[in-house]
């Protein structure tokens, strides 16, 4: 979907494991009285110690591509020491000797590995891409010595069995479980020599998404659509088509025009293009891509991916990877999410062949004679929406500025909700030139935190949109979060005002819900701390905060004409309400089927998987998944194709089982959406209970019970299925999947 929390391949095998929470100054092990005599390497270079930067904030101005290696091996052997030290204390194992010495090892690699997996993410080059090639195999042996080491586990087996004799806060209680459960997860119990399997498993996943997360990005941003003609580009405006020529010219085709390519399937300039060959071009183009049409080919990296990890599932007595990876998650088990979803298919085909009709309708009108095709739809949909909403998109930008946007919008939201109040600063060294700088301060004036905002798209940066940290909050270690937010706006030409689509204006609402559920951390332990939580939970309080997008109080502080000044018309949004139930054909259904065919990638046993030993039997099973599901797959296709589906296939562990998870917390945020508007909308004191109910709860309770403390009350999934337009209010008690409650295995 259009946002997520950054999770890259090693800095995934890193930075989740149980034995470590990275960043901020080394500290000697626990109970060091009786410590072995052990000595810990002393770290050199940029990241030896914390930043002097304020909030210790990386320098990028004294950080080069060469300092990273060095930095990571020295990382690790400082962290593999620090985890002897422990497995060698004389002493009784301990909740602190032990659970809490483990929590405090790895600082030095913690703090490399968030600037380095940043760059990869956000402004890449060709050696970070081949020291991300070398290093992250050699992250993930590093991190399975550590979580797989049997005299390690045995010391933290001893603090866990005696848990009922000791007296923790809740927070104690839930690092101890976590570790103890990530360590039962990542093999601790499994013999010698599935241990062994399991280490060579992991190697080889690190490396293969290292691989495919590189070549989906090159299939992105290495191949953008050429067009000869200016006539091709029909229907698009100027700017768009000086900046198509402009790009063309840097990649070497002078004179003509090119258009580069978005991460999803659908493209943002389809709708507005008149020429409809050029719109089946770029949209083939888009979805073909690294399926072997042209020389980038992902399929059999896929192919191995699901092999490996269904092999993995199958050494700890798992059907499939699905059944293995979700252990941690709300849902818990496929079979719930897989219900969710699939009691949504028959409503949702109704209306996409309902919308269906409606398109070729409105071609037919307009004198065309053919039926609707993915590269028309949107042109089609955004016509009718215009007609019976009178919504015109390209108009609405007008009213959005990018700085008024997150300054006057997004700022004054989180002001309003939570007392917060930002101060730009031009003094810290930024990564890039484009990323904008602020210092947060708190309801009491103190300061909470360092924002970093990176808003423009570029070819070193993969698309989408994310939130990770530099640093973390940690009472431990007495730091405050450092936050970024990257977005994929296209940017305006030079002396051009920097405007915004609608879609961004609430992606940049999304990604600041998620900034603040990490400004707002108060744990003791890095671990548990912001949005360390369950990967179908993460997305709940980012989607939750877009509801303020359109909220009237807001809208009149940063929605103005950026010509005449004049506010947004209160009509114009009254429309987007009102079209947001239309096209959900579409919209979810793209969603709906993506999530889903994550999920039968995720199904495959071992045998299966190792079935599919050539391109070919790729593409057909990811055909024979779709056309499963029940849908109009061919008019409407899942938002990533298996062959770029980066959130599934470039992560070791990532998404894969788990994109639903943006459906799953859509339900939460759309009750919780419900919840403040009949408690009074945006006052402080709504803001200041979801802050101490959720938001600065991190990982550290139930998740059923987080939103019960907030809501009062079980999530409920019908506000979603309403806003959907998938059953009306009053149908909703007639609806399988709307009776007000979840499948039975889903609640605790």
């Amino acid at each position: 979907m259009k946002a997520h929390i950054l999770a890259t391949t090693a800095a995934a095998a890193l930075l989740s494991a149980c034995t470590t929470a990275p960043g901020g100054e080394m500290d000697p092990i626990a109970d060091a009285d009786v410590a072995a005599d052990v000595a810990i390497p002393e770290g050199t270079g940029y990241f030896a110690s914390d930043s002097t930067l304020p909030f210790k904030t990386p320098d990028f101005n004294a950080i080069s591509e060469d300092d990273y290696l060095p930095a990571f091996e020295q990382g690790m052997a400082i962290h593999k020491a620090e985890i002897e030290a422990i497995k060698a204390n004389p002493a009784a194992p301990t909740f602190e000797n032990t659970i809490v010495a483990m929590e405090k090892s790895g600082r030095m690699l913690g703090r490399v590995a968030r600037v380095f997996f940043a760059l990869t993410g956000s402004n890449t080059t060709d050696r970070l891409d081949e020291i991300n090639t070398e290093i992250s195999p050699k992250l993930t042996a590093h991190n399975d010595s550590i979580t797989l080491d049997p005299e390690l586990f045995a010391r933290v087996k001893a603090v866990y069995d005696n848990r009922a004799a000791m007296t923790m806060t809740p927070e104690d209680a839930t690092l101890l479980e976590n570790t103890y459960d990530s360590m039962v997860q990542a093999g601790a119990l499994l013999t010698e020599a599935q241990r062994e399997r399991v280490k060579a498993i992991n190697s080889e996943l690190s490396t293969l998404t290292t691989e495919f997360g590189q070549t989906a990005r090159a299939a992105m941003s290495d191949q953008p659509v050429i067009f000869d003609n200016r006539s091709d580009l029909a229907g698009l405006s100027d700017a768009d088509i000086k900046s198509a020529a402009d790009l063309a010219d840097e990649e070497g085709h002078p004179g003509k025009y090119a258009i580069a390519l978005q991460n999803t399937t659908q493209q943002p300039l389809l709708p507005s293009m008149t020429n409809r060959a050029a719109r089946e071009k770029l949209f083939k183009a888009s979805y073909h891509r690294a399926d072997g049409t042209t020389d980038i080919d992902t399929r059999l990296l896929i192919a191995k991916i699901a092999e490996l990890r269904a092999e993995k599932a199958a050494l700890f007595g798992k059907p499939d990877w699905a059944s293995y990876t979700m252990w941690d998650r709300m849902a818990e088990k496929p079979e719930t999410a897989l219900g969710f979803m699939e009691a949504m298919v028959p409503a949702l085909a109704a209306t996409q062949r309902r919308e269906a009709a409606m398109l070729n309708a409105a071609i037919a009108a307009d004198g065309g004679d053919y039926e609707v095709k993915p590269w028309d739809w949107y042109r089609y949909a955004n016509r009718i929406k215009a007609e019976q909403y009178e919504l015109d998109e390209d108009a609405m930008m007008e009213y959005f500025q990018l700085d008024k946007v997150l300054e006057d919008g997004v700022f004054y939201m989180a002001e309003k909700l939570y007392g917060l109040t930002f101060e730009r600063r031009t003094d810290l060294p930024t990564y890039h030139p484009d990323v904008w700088t602020y210092t947060v301060f708190d309801r009491d004036g103190s300061e909470l935190g360092l924002f970093y905002f990176d808003p423009f798209q570029r070819p070193s940066k993969r698309g989408g949109a994310w939130m990770s940290n530099f640093v973390e909050q940690s009472h431990e270690w007495g730091t405050k979060p450092v936050i970024y937010n990257v977005l994929n706006v296209p940017k305006a030409p030079e002396g051009e005002v920097q405007l915004m689509s609608y879609d961004w204006v609430n992606t940049t609402f999304h990604e600041f819900g998620h900034a603040l559920h990490g400004f707002f951390a108060d744990q003791r332990y890095e671990s548990l701390s912001g949005t360390a939580t369950a990967r179908d939970f993460v997305e709940y309080p980012s989607q939750v905060h877009e509801m303020w997008a359109t909220w009237p109080e807001i809208l009149k502080n940063y929605a103005f004409h950026y010509e005449t000044g004049e506010p947004i018309p209160v009509e114009m949004i009254e429309k987007i309400e009102a079209a947001s139930k239309f096209n959900q054909g579409y919209d979810f259904g793209e969603v709906v089927e993506a999530a889903l065919l994550d999920m039968k990638w995720a199904a495959l046993s071992k045998e299966e998987a190792a079935a599919l030993d050539t391109p070919e039997k790729v593409s057909a099973f990811e055909r024979r998944s779709l056309e499963e599901l029940g849908l109009e797959i061919d008019l409407v296709p899942p938002r990533y194709r298996s062959t770029y589906f980066n959130h599934v296939f470039s992560n070791p562990t990532g998404y894969s089982a788990g994109y639903y998870s943006y459906l799953w917390t859509e339900m939460l945020d759309r009750d919780s959406r419900k919840w403040f508007i009949e408690n009074g909308g945006l006052t402080r004191e709504n803001g200041d209970h979801y802050r101490a109910t959720v938001l600065s709860r991190g990982g550290t309770m139930d998740y059923f019970q987080m939103f019960q403390n907030f809501a009062g009350r079980a999530p409920d999934v019908t506000p979603m299925l309403e806003a959907r337009g998938l059953v009306a209010g009053d149908e909703a008690s007639d609806s399988e999947v709307s009776d007000g409650q979840l499948p039975a295995s889903a609640t605790k």
